[in-house]
């Protein structure tokens, strides 16, 4: 992994002590599932799912696919969606960049496609802002993760799903052009990271 990457990713380590016994319970809650899919040999796919697919969520499924990485853990597939797709909003793509990713975008238009890698050798994770229960997403047996209310209260029911767990986390967006925006943004990334990498350290590997 990049070295800005790395020290990122310790850093977050460092601040698990943050995180609060309920968060860390659900948290807990969603790396038992992907633990239970480690013991029988199957994959554990996760969707990440806020309202646009346009921030949270797409933090999600890029520290997911990268704390799986990170810790070793071979069986996870993480996928994002949302109520309705907007795009990966351009915020959310430089605060990712600023983390330490490697950030290629692909194709133009209203909802580009983004390719993101965490290691030269990693694979690669393709976000553009879609749909959860769209084609490339998985359509049964999975977990499904709540990244903000508006999400949450709109699907109390997301068919297909295994396992439905809220984690949410405020809206960055709320911050757009002021002069908090930057900070807010990484913030959010941080949170996200945190949390996720602490998920991650809590599976078992067989």
């Amino acid at each position: 992994m990049d070295k800005t990457l790395m020290e990122y990713i310790k850093n977050a380590e460092n601040s698990f002590f943050q995180i609060p016994d309920k968060r860390k319970s659900e948290l807990e809650e969603i790396a038992a599932f992907v633990t239970k899919k480690n013991q029988l040999g199957e994959n554990a796919k996760l969707i990440y799912i806020c309202t646009h697919n346009s921030r949270r969520s797409h933090f999600g499924q890029i520290w997911a696919a990268t704390a799986a990485a990170y810790y070793g853990i071979h069986n996870v597939e993480s996928y994002s969606g949302g109520t309705e797709s907007t795009a990966f909003n351009e915020r959310s793509v430089a605060a990712v960049k600023r983390a330490g990713f490697e950030v290629l975008k692909t194709t133009e238009g209203a909802n580009p496609i983004y390719h993101v890698k965490y290691d030269e050798n990693g694979k690669e994770i393709v976000a553009f802002s879609k749909k959860y229960d769209y084609e490339v997403n998985p359509q049964n047996d999975f977990c499904a993760i709540m990244t903000c209310s508006s999400a949450d209260k709109a699907c109390p029911v997301v068919f297909g799903a295994s396992l439905r767990v809220a984690t949410q986390y405020e809206d960055p967006k709320a911050f757009d052009d002021t002069a908090d925006e930057t900070k807010m943004y990484d913030e959010r990334c941080k949170q996200i990271a945190t949390e996720t990498l602490y998920l991650f350290s809590n599976v078992i590997k067989e």
